[in-house]
């Protein structure tokens, strides 16, 4: 038990590790996407620095990145603890996107592989999670802000539509902590309104 519990986290964390955008920047640009635009190594920064299909296609990838840790530790830890290794594959999968161990232990911000574990976890929790990011980017056309918001939301989701899963919960408590902790710098932003608004007539940027 303890040597699949290692197994399935160390799995995990490799897989969330896969730095999709920094590779997207490198294979399709030449850039290195930690030097351009908000430095971030995310889909939202590679829509802007590199271009759109590349941008939804990472978007696509590091929600993946989520999914697929979950599923397999379903797989390999069957019985009564499956869903706390599918949430703990979960928040290892996040970490390696966070903090990967293939640049230095830095890396994204999380949504988009967190979205992927939610999806997994609790897919109506998710759509609702989702439709209050929609929501928000729509009203203040900030993907920061709303991400934050969606991840903020997520947690009173949970408690209403998944009444009584306390392990599900903590869960996303601590992931909406870490994604709030992260867009630190963005909130910096914010506040000095130079922020970057989303549009989707945006063109990629070259590296200056």
């Amino acid at each position: 038990m303890i040597l699949n519990a290692f197994l399935i986290i160390a799995g995990a964390y490799l897989i969330g590790s896969i730095p999709t955008a920094f590779l997207a920047g490198k294979l399709l640009k030449g850039i290195d996407i930690r030097q351009i635009g908000s430095g971030n190594i995310g889909a939202t920064n590679v829509f802007r620095s590199v271009g759109k299909t590349a941008g939804v296609v990472v978007l696509a990838f590091d929600m993946l990145k989520g999914v697929v840790p979950v599923l397999l530790a379903g797989q390999f830890a069957p019985g009564p603890c499956s869903e706390i290794f599918r949430i703990l594959a979960g928040l290892a999968a996040i970490c390696g996107h966070n903090w990967t161990i293939f640049l230095n232990f830095k890396g994204g911000k999380g949504v988009a592989t967190s979205t992927g574990v939610l999806l997994t976890l609790a897919p109506v929790v998710t759509l609702a999670g989702f439709l209050v990011f929609v929501l928000a980017v729509t009203v203040t056309r900030y993907i920061s802000l709303g991400s934050m918001i969606a991840a903020s939301a997520v947690p009173l989701l949970v408690w209403y539509l998944n009444p009584g899963q306390i392990e599900l919960f903590c869960f996303v408590l601590v992931i909406a902590i870490l994604i709030d902790l992260k867009h630190i710098p963005n909130i910096k932003r914010l506040i000095k309104h130079e922020e970057h608004k989303f549009s989707f007539a945006t063109k990629a940027k070259s590296d200056k």
